[in-house]
């Protein structure tokens, strides 16, 4: 066997089927003579391994019992592999059909080759940075975890942990390959090693490749072939829980193979500095939203009580002075949790649950006057305007930060979103029953062939409001896709692709 292709799973099967399949479209190297493809199951709880046993048993796999971690798993299936080379692939991932083919040729051309990665494009098709690295020596760490490197993305001194002064379209040298595609010599592993199980997530790719380096071969990156990765569906960037994993791992890293004295406690004190911005970040993401509700309702509240009655009666300061300072107050903080009972501050922003939250607020509180008394009910007129004056500023605010901070504060699709499925026709109508049986309404489908003019697409989802749009795999190629995808950067719309067969649609979203 020439090729041994290692993906290890965890609670992606949507995912690992579209991969599995981009596989089997290979051209020039046959699944079963050329290469065989190992399936490491970290016991996933997603049907994960049923999928596998009834769609591809032609995979050897390996299912566990437990959550063993990536370095630990990707071992098992190596230890297992006969194949002059091994293929470490994630199965968020797919490959172009020339992609194994290409990659081989290259590793047979050059023997100083020990291992390889590819160019890789998100759901989007932007390009990925990490597709090419330098080694996290403590300078170039510290450019990094001071954010220099994202400051000056392509010098070669600040931006060297993504080699940021390569060029992207060609061949080099590299330092880190990144585990998402790793195409490695077996006669390499065996002589600098398997994958450190001390590494249980992030940092083993660093490690093996630098062991790589170390051991006499080369790494390439090699961007005469491309991968959509998808990027970032078990662990969110953003999380806690990345920045401690991500990060701990690179001080294991450090303390394998550099000085363990200021760089280790400086590394530490980065960590966890990281990880309280983190949680700051979170935090106010959380509190934004209502704290600013609060005094902004309390503000219009005050200026309504102050400006209504000096136009009417000529008198600002009609209503007494308790009803400025305990009245108001508590009204505000009514429409508030109004929205907390509604459910209002959860993400993606929903213009409709804020309005119920409001009206539950302003019910709440003349509910609330009518058991407390006349102290509480200076004006039901007040109540009811300021109430709906405040519901128009929150709903603006709410507007603002989601076109402003889109990532953030995302705004909410529309459960009666517009679908647009590009394929040729008999396949359309397989997905278009799919959407029909999710309860997609009719109209609500439109349909585009495959041949479509660019400007026809974007013409059609602007027209027709096109929230999503569907790619047919059996009748788009890569490069096709790879195309439509870049034109749907500026339309805002989510790209899904579905299998031939398959129910499942996987993609990018916003």
């Amino acid at each position: 066997m020439l090729l041994s292709v290692v993906i290890v799973n965890y609670n992606v099967k949507a995912f690992l089927q579209q991969c599995l399949h981009s596989l089997s479209k290979s051209r020039g190297m046959e699944w079963g003579k050329d290469f065989e493809v190992f399936v490491v199951d970290n016991r996933s709880a997603d049907g994960s391994v049923e999928m596998l046993r009834n769609d591809f048993p032609q995979v050897r796999l390996i299912a566990n019992k437990e959550n063993l971690g990536f370095a630990k798993a990707n071992n098992q299936a190596i230890r297992q592999s006969e194949a002059k080379y091994v293929l470490l692939l994630n199965p968020d991932t797919l490959v172009e059909p020339d992609t194994l083919k290409k990659c081989l040729d290259f590793m047979e051309s050059h023997r100083e080759a020990g291992g390889l990665g590819v160019k890789m494009l998100d759901g989007q098709g932007h390009f990925l940075k990490e597709s090419k690295r330098g080694l996290p020596t403590p300078r170039t760490a510290f450019y990094k975890i001071s954010g220099l490197c994202k400051a000056f993305p392509r010098s070669k001194r600040f931006a060297a942990y993504y080699m940021g002064h390569l060029d992207a379209e060609e061949i080099h040298e590299v330092e880190i390959l990144s585990g998402a595609f790793m195409l490695l010599r077996k006669e390499t592993l065996n002589k600098v090693g398997l994958l450190d199980e001390s590494f249980f997530m992030y940092g083993e790719d660093i490690d093996l490749s630098y062991r790589i380096l170390l051991g006499g071969y080369k790494n390439f990156y090699f961007p005469k072939t491309r991968i959509i990765h998808y990027k970032g569906e078990s662990t969110k960037k953003g999380s806690l829980n990345y920045v401690l994993v991500f990060y701990r791992a690179m001080e294991i890293f450090a303390k394998k193979y550099f000085s363990k004295g200021l760089y280790i406690y400086g590394l530490r004190l980065a960590i966890w500095l990281r990880a309280s911005l983190s949680m700051l970040s979170r935090l106010i993401r959380r509190l934004f939203l209502p704290v600013t509700d609060g005094l902004l309702n309390y503000l219009i509240l005050l200026f309504l009580s102050l400006a209504w009655p000096a136009l009417i009666r000529n008198d600002a300061f009609f209503y007494p002075e308790i009803y400025r300072l305990g009245v108001l107050p508590v009204y505000a903080l009514l429409l508030v949790a109004g929205n907390f009972a509604c459910r209002a501050y959860r993400l993606p922003i929903s213009f409709k649950r804020t309005a119920l939250g409001y009206l539950s607020g302003i019910v709440g509180f003349l509910i609330l006057g009518a058991l407390f008394g006349a102290q509480w009910q200076f004006s039901r007129f007040m109540a009811v305007a300021g109430g709906a004056i405040c519901l128009g500023f929150a709903l603006l605010l709410r507007l603002f930060a989601g076109r402003v901070f889109r990532k953030s504060f995302p705004l909410s699709t529309p459960k009666r979103k517009h679908y647009l499925i590009i394929g040729k026709s008999d396949e359309s109508a397989r997905v278009e029953q799919l959407l029909l049986r999710e309860g997609v309404l009719p109209d609500h489908i439109h349909t585009l062939a495959v041949d479509v003019a660019e400007s026809l697409l974007l013409e059609q989802i602007q027209l027709q409001r096109i929230g999503e749009v569907i790619f047919c795999a059996r009748d788009l190629g890569f490069d096709h896709i790879l195309r439509l995808l870049t034109l749907l950067r500026k339309t805002g719309a989510e790209s899904k692709i579905v299998l031939e067969g398959g129910e499942a649609r996987v993609g990018y979203k916003l």
